[in-house]
């Protein structure tokens, strides 16, 4: 298996969107106030959707296997999800110029 950089750089955006999804934004509050009620902060678990590095590992590990199992379809997700990352860091760009 063979991946462009431009390939490598659509995954890269599309994990980080996911890792911030899943670990800060707002859309998600319900989901990880749920995990927390049963897993506190300050669990392993609890712990995992609040560290970008430690969620962005496993983020990792789920789109890689994605594009070895299902390429086309991982591919288009993580387009869609590089897209809306790209989106939210130049729009952070712009507000804080």
């Amino acid at each position: 298996m063979e991946i462009t950089a431009v390939q490598f750089v659509i995954y890269a955006l599309a994990a980080f969107r996911l890792t911030h999804l899943i670990t800060t934004d707002a859309i998600l509050d319900g989901f990880r106030s749920w995990i927390w009620k049963r897993q506190p902060v300050s669990t392993k678990i609890g712990y995992l959707i609040t560290c970008n590095w430690c969620t962005g590992f496993w983020v990792s590990l789920i789109l890689v296997l994605g594009i070895l199992i299902l390429p086309q379809a991982t591919f288009v997700v993580s387009l869609l999800l590089a897209i809306s990352a790209a989106i939210g860091l130049i729009s952070a760009w712009i507000e804080n110029k």
